[in-house]
């Protein structure tokens, strides 16, 4: 019997050692991949001075987010191709893949030449280039999630499935960050000039981490047994149904993530009085309280059921998006933006820390990659991708500062509500 226990324990210790190498694995890899992925909103402004030049500042402003935005419409293609393949090949197989595409496609654009040099082709291979960044995200969101979730220990997926939107949160923080010091080291017109490559380049190295990392980790029990087991195709456990689902729970939390986190920095300097350097700190101290508080957010769900902190997010934007963006365009100052960004920040902790677990929960194993990809991959093309250029242009037809709140996010957190309010609560159930 005490060989039995003392076997029993030492499986018990590398299951637990394998589980945290493979999150950690995942989110380190998510982390570049975001990093790769988001840096060109916060160098928008650049960008545009660089490869859409001769036009006024808001045409030039809307071409770059457009183009921001393509790499959203490209999302849903990468989501179910290399969804798909993650479900026949494994969640690993997608991991090293959607890494290499992101590097190649953040690299290019660190190395594209501007339009001064060679013209129409600059913006044309700028698309090109955001399209395979596009597919990469696409990919890697359900990849990294499915795989982070189905490592996860019974009863703690919220926790572990939060670590997946610390990674993507961190990534958009890490851009965040690295724009924010060089344009306080080297200034705005150096950074325009040439150094706005920098973040881009950078993915040179993080390239070579991420493989490293993700090379070394081992298949999810759970997508192997699924490999072993056959499945009674029901209504139940329809793919495009359930997807339909996921599709409905991202539309808030895709508009609120990209309007609050994405568009910010711009905001904040047209209608908030602040500087390029504050408008990038201000939204780097906001991210930093998100990702903060993401982790016991996912707790939390695990304690008292994923629902009622999805439903709280979603509930503080209905209320509180219109106020606290009024209260920005008054000119309140760098420290008061800061604490209505750090709001905004806790809002979305409280979806991103159980959202993993709660959209990874609606589907079966051998339909998560796919599925899940696929509803979240077409909510964030369609909503979320463009929400900077939605906010522009809402801004340019309506001449109120605040419309993308009344217009655009509020409608979504009402949409998203009654989804949520209709899914099961599954923070105590076995992972299907």
């Amino acid at each position: 019997m005490g060989t039995a226990t003392s076997q029993s324990t030492n499986l018990r210790k590398k299951a637990d050692a394998n589980s945290r190498k493979a999150i950690w694995a995942a989110s380190i890899g998510n982390l570049l991949e975001w990093y790769d992925f988001g840096v060109y909103a916060f160098l928008a402004t650049m960008i545009a001075a660089n490869f859409f030049p001769g036009t006024d500042p808001t045409a030039a402003l809307l071409a770059t987010f457009a183009a921001y935005g393509v790499g959203f419409l490209a999302r849903p293609f990468g989501g179910v191709v290399i969804g798909r393949f993650g479900d026949k090949f494994g969640r690993k197989f997608s991991l090293v893949l959607t890494l290499m595409m992101m590097a190649i496609g953040t690299i290019g654009i660190g190395l594209l030449p501007t339009y001064e040099t060679i013209g129409i082709w600059a913006p044309i291979l700028l698309v090109v280039l955001r399209i395979l960044q596009g597919i990469a995200a696409g990919g890697e969101w359900g990849a990294s999630t499915a795989f982070i979730i189905e490592w996860a220990p019974s009863g703690k997926r919220g926790l572990f499935g939060s670590f997946q939107q610390v990674s993507t949160a961190g990534g958009t923080l890490l851009g965040s960050a690295v724009a924010a010091i060089l344009v306080t080291m080297l200034g705005s017109e150096i950074m325009i000039e040439w150094a706005w490559r920098i973040p881009f380049v950078l993915g040179f190295v993080l390239l070579f981490v991420g493989i490293y990392i993700r090379r070394n980790i081992e298949e999810t029990p759970a997508f192997i047994e699924a490999q072993n087991t056959v499945v009674e195709v029901t209504a139940d456990v329809s793919g495009p149904r359930l997807g339909l689902r996921a599709f409905g729970f991202t539309i808030f939390w895709t508009v609120a993530y990209y309007t609050l986190l994405s568009y910010m920095p711009t905001f904040t300097q047209k209608y908030g009085g602040l500087t390029q350097t504050e408008a990038l700190w201000s939204n780097t101290i906001g991210l930093i309280t998100m990702v903060c508080a993401v982790p016991f957010m996912g707790l939390l769900s695990d304690r008292i059921g994923r629902k009622p902190v999805l439903l709280t997010s979603v509930i503080s934007a209905v209320v509180l998006a219109y106020p606290l963006f009024s209260l920005v365009t008054n000119d309140i100052g760098f420290i008061n933006v800061v604490l209505v960004q750090m709001v905004f920040g806790l809002i979305m902790a409280c979806y991103s820390g159980p959202g993993p677990a709660a959209i990874s929960e609606i589907f079966p194993t051998h339909l998560r990659s796919t599925w899940m990809s696929t509803g979240y991959t077409f909510a964030t093309a369609v909503f979320g991708g463009f929400a900077p250029f939605m906010a522009i242009w809402l801004i340019s037809v309506t001449e109120s500062p605040t419309s993308p709140t009344y217009f655009y996010m509020i409608p979504a957190a009402i949409i998203t509500f009654f989804v949520v309010l209709r899914l099961p609560e599954t923070a105590t159930s076995e992972l299907k």
